[in-house]
């Protein structure tokens, strides 16, 4: 058995809410897991990530293999990062229409 330690999404729709649960990799993102072992609210400002770090470190030695968002909560945990966001860049072509309105402003 391949035990995974992911998200599972609960919350309304467009309104995101996650569990850090421990589970078989074979189950669905939403499905049967053996165990919850933290929570994570992208929607609160600041984020609030909310993982048992005791309890990652017991079923990692066991073997399960976190997934990538896991790992990354874990180490803003751990460091005491906050989360950043990446920014959206613009397009050539915004870019130059912004430039031009700009230089119309001036």
């Amino acid at each position: 058995m391949a035990v995974k330690i992911r998200l599972a999404r609960h919350g309304a729709k467009k309104r995101p809410y996650y569990r850090v649960v421990v589970c078989d990799g074979r189950m669905p993102r939403d499905g049967r897991y053996i165990e919850e072992i933290g929570r994570y609210n992208p929607l609160t400002n600041p984020k609030t990530i909310d993982i048992n770090l005791e309890k990652v470190d017991e079923w990692v030695s066991k073997g399960a293999q976190p997934s990538s968002a896991v790992s990354h909560l874990v180490d803003v945990v751990r460091n005491g990062q906050p989360v950043v966001e990446k920014k959206a860049k613009l397009s050539k072509k915004a870019a130059a229409k912004a430039a031009a309105a700009k230089a119309d402003a001036e």
